[in-house]
């Protein structure tokens, strides 16, 4: 049967933390110079419909740097742009490759995907959830801080995708997190309950960003209007202007904080260009880890 990765809620801690331990060791070999041919003869498919740059580069450099192959196809290449029910395309694209790397909007695409492939379905991003970036955010807060369980770390802004999932994370893995978000614009309350009956550390969603980065390791920023939100952009450049990561925020957390973005970043909106360009700021090691996390994943899921 195929194992699918379509939100981090749905595994355990030790395979978690298996993941980013393989991405920690595949990017030391790569850096000592040794070649990777796990997924030789292997095919991956990727399907976009939401584009994307570090993702799909990430993805493609991981499969070619484990000796596989990579096929993509954006929203308007598949059916998908034709109404083709998700299961026909699922039964036929398990035919043709060992795997499916989906970027979409619903979450519910994937899970259907998912439900009828017979092979895995990695989610790549949706609307409700993000894992592989999250993986290489906490692959990239421990190359820095060390074992993620001592820290704590803060999100700072919507309660997307992205929050989602570090919500999930925290609860899995056990780590203690504090999300700042502007009123109404929290993260989805059912994801939020589910993590807190597990999680072993705080949970907690204020609307106020000094109280979250307090004493913070990690700092989080992400953009405030994601893809599908751009009609709102206007709005959301008012309401979350006090949710900004400047350094006037950051004397609230620790000195020796860390601040991550998972990029692209619009500067001078949710986080300053003095932050992002600042010696605090780990955001480019970050986007390189995606491309060892994702080996991980491959590696993992398709072998």
């Amino acid at each position: 049967m195929a194992t699918h990765l379509l939100s981090l809620g749905d595994f355990s801690r030790d395979h978690l933390n298996e993941l980013i331990a393989s991405g920690l060791r595949l990017k030391a070999e790569a850096k000592a110079g040794k070649r990777h041919s796990q997924l030789a003869g292997r095919i991956l498919g990727m399907i976009f419909e939401k584009p994307s740059t570090r993702t799909r580069v990430s993805f493609e450099a991981a499969m070619y740097g484990l000796g596989g192959q990579v096929i993509y196809l954006s929203g308007r290449d598949t059916q998908l742009a034709r109404n083709e029910p998700l299961k026909d395309m699922a039964r036929v694209m398990a035919r043709y490759v060992n795997g499916l790397v989906v970027r979409t909007y619903g979450q519910e695409v994937v899970e259907e995907l998912a439900r009828y492939s017979s092979v895995p379905v990695i989610n790549a991003l949706t609307d409700r959830h993000h894992p592989c970036q999250v993986l290489s955010d906490i692959m990239t807060m421990i190359e820095n801080k060390g074992p993620v369980e001592k820290l704590h770390v803060a999100w700072v802004g919507d309660g997307n995708n992205m929050a989602n999932s570090f919500i999930q994370a925290a609860s899995v893995i056990g780590f203690s997190l504090t999300l700042a978000c502007p009123p109404g614009y929290e993260p989805d309350p059912e994801i939020l309950a589910n993590a807190r009956k597990l999680a072993s550390q705080p949970i907690v969603v204020t609307n106020d960003p000094a109280e979250a980065v307090a004493q913070a390791d990690v700092v989080n920023a992400d953009v405030w209007a994601s893809m599908g939100q751009e009609e709102e952009q206007t709005a959301r450049r008012r309401i979350f202007r006090p949710y900004q990561v400047n350094t006037a925020l950051l004397t609230h957390a620790k000195p020796d904080a860390i601040v991550l973005h998972c990029l692209p970043a619009h500067r001078e909106e949710e986080i300053t260009d003095e932050v992002l360009e600042g010696p605090q700021c780990v955001a480019w090691d970050q986007a390189e880890n995606k491309m060892h996390i994702h080996k991980a994943i491959l590696a993992a899921h398709l072998a």
